[in-house]
């Protein structure tokens, strides 16, 4: 298999390839990871015939380091699912870290949620015995998925089921503890940047995803 994806598209429709299962399955959704899944979950939503909708997600990265995250949040009917690494925390406290820096860092990132949430379509759906597939463009760390999962599953979710293109050995195994599977297409020995496995990987805005999710 190619280790490269053309586009988020392209991944979306490769991803479907393996999720055939769940094809059209009435008990089923797909949500994809806002923003860059979402792409990726609305083009295996058109192959699978299955609803579409969104996670609303927000990595909480370490000053500095942004890449690296200390935690994520998710929304979840009408409320924020927080996520912490806490031995992770302790370290980087240990290190010099500020607690105040990290807190800083939640309430920015607490402001943008709120923000989407506001003006985002499809992310409040009903999960409540449901399968629901979670998508995203990539798993670095596996934060912002562990959250989604989290929020999937107090929203009700009877099984939860996390796809991506490619991730990290580290992410694959992190997210496994909180999901009943883990699909990628791509499992790579060293992992870079989500977006060295694309071709075209350009920054998503707002209206792009809102505008898949409308249609």
């Amino acid at each position: 298999m190619s280790t490269r994806f053309e586009d988020r598209t392209d991944a979306g429709e490769r991803l479907a390839a393996v999720l055939t299962q769940f094809r059209e399955r009435p008990d089923t959704i797909i949500l994809g990871l806002a923003r860059g899944g979402i792409p990726v979950a609305a083009a295996a939503a058109k192959a699978l015939y299955l609803p579409l909708g969104a996670v609303l997600v927000r990595k909480l990265g370490i000053p500095g380091h942004d890449e690296t995250a200390f935690g994520a949040l998710a929304w979840s009917g009408g409320r924020i699912v927080r996520l912490l690494n806490r031995p992770l925390i302790t370290r980087i406290l240990d290190h010099g870290v500020r607690r105040e820096w990290l807190d800083e860092v939640e309430k920015r990132e607490r402001a943008e949620l709120l923000r989407r949430a506001a003006t985002y379509p499809g992310i409040n759906n009903d999960l409540t015995g449901q399968t629901v597939l979670l998508l995203d463009d990539g798993l670095a760390t596996g934060a912002t998925m562990r959250a989604a999962a989290e929020a999937a599953r107090s929203g009700g979710a009877a099984r939860v089921v996390a796809a991506a293109p490619v991730g990290s050995v580290e992410a694959y195994t992190a997210v496994s503890r909180v999901c009943d599977a883990v699909l990628c297409l791509h499992l790579p020995g060293k992992f870079r940047a989500v977006g060295s496995f694309y071709r075209h990987f350009e920054q998503l805005a707002d209206e792009d995803a809102i505008s898949l999710l409308n249609q």
